[in-house]
């Protein structure tokens, strides 16, 4: 790569950081922004799309650099995928005042998330079936779960995936899964406030008592208010000898660049199955070994949650407005049919499976929980805080903490069964992964009743 190279990519980099800035004050703005919760980096990437090569092309910048914004997210999610297991809490510890009665609806919790999850699946790959007779790409419905359960950064993931397997519509499969994915976000928080109002009137709601104002800092995107403030972390190293966001940076490339290493040694010595594996996969793996160590070595002190959290989000930012920026709209138009039939009909079944599995199945702050994992099946994790912290703004409830656990066991596990919903529909077909995913939707929901049954007892009948 040469200096003109580097700088063209910085100068790319640029042009996207000016577009999340008015992502962010567009959203502080205007009132339609505010409501439906958009965050900056959509409403800058889709921005962008319009001023861009694809549609109104009044941008003097080079078409070359919405080239490299197609192939950022399928990048840039390998760090974001690779700092999952940075930062686990292994065993038991302090549950932070926590009743640890609540904390026993965690393993039903995992079971309803990964039950969305699958159905998700099924879903979209019975609407390919439904839609046979429209020549659809032998991957098409995966989208659905990708975008609704994923978010917009695992769309890049998508895109990386089917890249690395030389299929030539990789592009539009990430330009449909990030269509699904800001369908997902905008309609997912919108049902979310809708069943918080209903909640609310209805007195499913253990800390909001009725619909209130949203507040003025989750509308428009930040504090004003210095003292209110939230810290970003804790500062385990001193800049002195390095700065606490460069050591959780340098971690996080370091696994990425162990998973790459592992990866062409799979395929130089063509290892069967390994060779298959995405390098974000082995990215989690190579991070679950270096975490693993740090934690026998009694060396977990030096990372912070939050500040991991904090540099892989930067990364997701970005791979969020590049995504979008460089979204092809002609390709994806092609399939707009299917796509609204499918992410129809996966609200319904989203919503229907997390709001009466909870029910029945979650003791205690059922809804608040409900909610939070609704946020996380239609947007990303984020999402379920916003929709959590409308209805329990203060965080008094456990849902939060019972929400992470869950999230961050299903966010794996979810992960590790991608590659079997990208080889399973090219090998047999959509109808057999329909199958497949509808089977696997029912296990995760026997799982989630019998460790209901196994932690509340026989006898907990719902709420």
């Amino acid at each position: 790569m040469t200096n003109a190279m580097l700088t063209d990519l910085l100068q790319s980099l640029g042009l996207l950081g000016i577009f999340l800035l008015i992502g962010v004050f567009l959203r502080a703005k205007f009132k339609i922004f505010q409501k439906t919760f958009i965050p900056a980096s959509v409403i800058g990437g889709f921005l962008l799309l319009i001023l861009g090569p694809q549609c109104a092309n009044v941008l003097p910048v080079p078409s070359t650099w919405f080239d490299t914004y197609s192939l950022l997210p399928g990048i840039l999610i390998v760090p974001v995928v690779a700092a999952v297991p940075l930062g686990l809490k292994f065993g038991g510890g302090k549950s932070d005042g926590i009743n640890p009665d609540f904390l026993k609806n965690v393993f039903p919790l995992i079971g309803i998330g990964l039950a969305a999850a699958m159905f998700q699946f099924a879903v979209g790959y019975g609407t390919h079936v439904l839609f046979s007779g429209e020549n659809l790409y032998d991957v098409f419905g995966i989208e659905l779960s990708i975008g609704f359960v994923g978010g917009h950064g695992t769309a890049g993931t998508l895109g990386n995936m089917l890249s690395a397997l030389n299929l030539p519509y990789w592009e539009t499969s990430q330009g449909v899964a990030t269509t699904t994915a800001t369908f997902g976000i905008v309609g997912g928080i919108l049902i979310g406030i809708m069943m918080i109002n209903w909640a609310a009137r209805h007195g499913q709601t253990a800390m909001l008592k009725k619909p209130a104002d949203i507040p003025e800092p989750l509308r428009v995107g930040f504090e004003k208010d210095i003292k209110k403030q939230n810290s970003v972390g804790r500062e385990t190293t001193l800049s002195s000898s390095i700065d606490t966001l460069a050591f959780h940076a340098a971690l996080i490339f370091v696994a990425c660049g162990l998973a790459y290493l592992l990866l062409m040694g799979a395929e130089k010595f063509q290892i069967p199955v390994l060779k298959s594996i995405s390098v974000w996969a082995y990215g989690m793996i190579v991070m679950f070994a270096i975490w693993g160590i740090m934690c026998k070595l009694k060396l977990d002190y030096l990372v912070d949650d939050k500040i991991k959290s904090k540099v892989s989000s930067s990364f997701t930012e970005f791979a969020v407005i590049a995504a979008i920026a460089s979204l092809p709209i002609k390709a994806v138009a092609a399939y707009i049919v299917p796509i609204l039939v499918m992410v129809a009909i996966g609200y319904v079944i989203t919503t229907g499976v997390l709001f009466i599995l909870c029910k029945r199945l979650l003791k205690g702050f059922w809804f608040e929980q409900m909610i939070g994992t609704y946020g996380m099946s239609t947007g990303v994790f984020l999402t379920g805080v916003l929709l959590l912290r409308i209805c329990d703004p203060d965080l008094e409830s456990p849902a939060l903490a019972n929400y992470s656990l869950s999230y961050t066991i299903t966010s794996i596990i979810y992960f590790a069964m991608l590659n079997l919903f990208i080889v399973l529909p090219m090998s047999s077909g959509a109808g057999v992964t329909t199958l497949a995913a509808t089977g696997l939707g029912l296990a995760a929901v026997l799982f989630a009743i019998v460790s209901s049954r196994i932690s509340f007892g026989s006898q907990f009948k719902g709420n």
